[in-house]
């Protein structure tokens, strides 16, 4: 079973929620972190990495000898990764998607490809092997997080637990993040933007047909916006966390959530169960 946490905004808890998940799990379970823009399970879950993998992507490389400057391609890319002036075409690297479109389309056969590492992936083991953790991390400069994503998740083996702790907010890299997932968990606070940013949340979950539940963060803070939004949709909560300082104290430590309350692990232990079970239903 593959368990993405997710949420509409940064900083409500997401890593918290996942690597609770992972160290509360009752049998074997990969913890995969697809932030990869910011990933920091890694601080909390200190995996001992046994190897690494470089992502490398396609992007095309011009034969000016061979090209006509044509710009068939550049008319073709919907990206502007490539862009001709009545000249061979320049290519912005960053830009392109390795869809293999301008190749097609280029009636020379000026365009070949060559291969650009944009992340790398390290694999390892925590919690004396029992937790396997694989951690995406794009590279400094590169805005392609979904081809890293996808490598993080050809690590996912079918028939085992799975915690995927994804990016924030709804754009292409939480949709890499949620394709192929059976549950989903949206962190949320109790606060308007927490409110505002959980609603984009359940409209892209709700569009994407992926049963979910709610995890409200720091509970009895801010305001009762979230409790009346998820009571009038109608959508299930499956775990509150409290706000204590002894929270924010082991944090600061690289500890977890159940340094700080410790009386939560029996809850996480359950959350996988209660899901089989159809309990923590929309």
């Amino acid at each position: 079973m593959r368990i993405a946490v997710a949420s509409g905004k940064g900083g409500t808890g997401k890593t918290t929620v996942a690597v609770a998940l992972s160290l509360a799990a009752s049998e074997p379970v990969l913890y995969a972190d697809c932030d990869v823009e910011e990933p920091n399970g890694s601080i909390f879950l200190r995996p001992e990495n046994e190897r690494t993998e470089e992502v490398l992507v396609e992007i095309p490389e011009i034969d000016e000898a061979v090209c006509t400057s044509c710009a068939a391609c550049a008319r073709f890319c919907q990206f502007n990764a490539l862009v001709s002036l009545g000249t061979p075409p320049l290519v912005f690297p960053e830009l392109c998607h390795s869809c293999g479109g301008c190749r097609i389309v280029c009636p020379s056969g000026a365009i070949s490809w060559k291969n650009v590492s944009i992340g790398e992936i390290a694999i390892g083991k925590s919690d004396r092997g029992r937790i396997s953790v694989v951690q995406g991390k794009l590279n400094v400069g590169s805005s392609l997080a979904p081809p890293v994503i996808r490598q993080v998740k050809t690590h996912i083996p079918e028939d085992s637990l799975c915690v995927l702790d994804c990016p924030p907010g709804t754009a292409c890299p939480v949709i890499e993040s949620l394709n192929g997932a059976d549950y989903v968990l949206l962190v949320t606070e109790p606060t308007p933007f927490g409110l505002h940013d959980l609603k984009l949340a359940v409209d892209t979950v709700r569009e994407l047909s992926l049963p979910f539940s709610v995890v409200i963060n720091r509970c009895d803070e801010g305001n009762d916006g979230v409790e009346n939004y998820c009571a009038g949709e109608r959508i299930h909560i499956i775990a509150r966390i409290p706000h204590k300082r002894s929270m924010a104290e082991a944090y600061s430590r690289g500890g977890n959530l159940f340094d700080a309350i410790p009386e939560m692990r029996d809850l996480f232990r359950d959350i996988p169960r209660m899901i089989e079970r159809g309990i923590a239903v929309e």
